[in-house]
């Protein structure tokens, strides 16, 4: 197969690298995007907290996204990048289709992989009352009986957050690791704290109803939030000389620049929030930074 030559290579094609490839586009350089707009988690999302959106569905708005960046020129590959590389002044992008892009500019937006518990109904249930996002999700919670998963201060900041939503908050934890402060902060809410516990079984009908532990209890529910953490795309990253934060996540800075020069990263690979207008916010950037780079190279 004959390489692919264009100015700015996207990796992943969620709302993050959409939205980079709409402005990189406009900018008027040519964009490649590689990934599948339906991995992304916005596809089981339903949003209603983004500007000018009431209530919609995120497959919807991907579907409008890939239309977008089409219409203005991207090249959208639907397939899943191996191997990145680069030289002085080139990245070389390497797809399981045994093709390879050589860009000028590269933007990693390849969300992350939320870090799961791997137990029955968890699968399920996803959009349907499981959620990986006490952010993103609360709203709908409203009144509702929930569960937090996990140990450390994200799990504990997610409890304190839905308690102003829900009716009822458990915090389910095998081994609290947070600060004593934090901890105490708990401990002085309606939260319930079950630990040392572990979920076992997540189950219902349409939607959850209810969460099995380790010890048989079985607590009726609404929802379940999951907040282990979340891994990044370390070993693309490493590839091409980027160090990762010890979370997988990429560190960048306001123009969404990376430590490797021509390098971009924008969205949920970035760090929290993990909320559709952060990403969309950080996409913008990153495709007007890497055009911007692209053209101050060309001289």
């Amino acid at each position: 197969m004959k390489d692919l030559e264009t100015d700015v290579g996207i990796v992943g094609c969620g709302p993050a690298g959409l939205q980079a490839a709409i402005h990189a586009a406009r900018s008027k350089v040519k964009v490649v995007i590689i990934g599948h707009p339906e991995r992304s988690a916005l596809v089981k999302s339903r949003v209603e907290n983004y500007l000018g959106i009431e209530s919609a569905e995120g497959e919807e708005i991907l579907k409008m996204g890939v239309n977008q960046a089409k219409k203005f020129g991207a090249q959208i590959l639907e397939e899943d990048v191996i191997k990145l590389s680069k030289d002085e002044r080139r990245f070389l992008i390497e797809t399981d289709h045994e093709r390879k892009i050589i860009a000028k500019a590269l933007i990693l937006a390849p969300g992350i992989s939320r870090v799961k518990l791997g137990i029955k109904g968890e699968k399920e249930f996803l959009g349907r009352g499981v959620s990986y996002c006490a952010s993103c999700d609360c709203n709908f919670f409203k009144g509702k009986r929930v569960a937090v998963i996990g140990d450390e201060s994200v799990a504990a900041s997610s409890a304190l957050l839905l308690k102003d939503y829900a009716s009822k908050v458990f915090w389910i934890s095998k081994e609290m690791k947070v600060a004593k402060p934090l901890l105490d902060k708990i401990k002085s809410t309606t939260i319930e704290i079950i630990s040392p516990a572990m979920p076992v079984r997540i189950y219902g009908d349409e939607v959850v109803t209810g969460l099995e532990l380790n010890d048989g209890r079985k607590l009726d529910l609404d929802g379940v939030f999951i907040e282990l953490g979340a891994m990044g795309s370390i070993e693309l990253a490493l590839e091409i000389g980027i160090i990762p934060e010890p979370s997988g996540l990429i560190s960048v800075d306001n123009d969404c620049k990376t430590e490797v020069d021509g390098v971009f990263a924008c969205g949920d690979v970035t760090g929290q929030p993990w909320q559709l207008a952060k990403a969309v916010g950080q996409g913008c950037i990153a495709g007007l930074k890497a055009a911007e780079f692209v053209k101050n190279q060309e001289g």
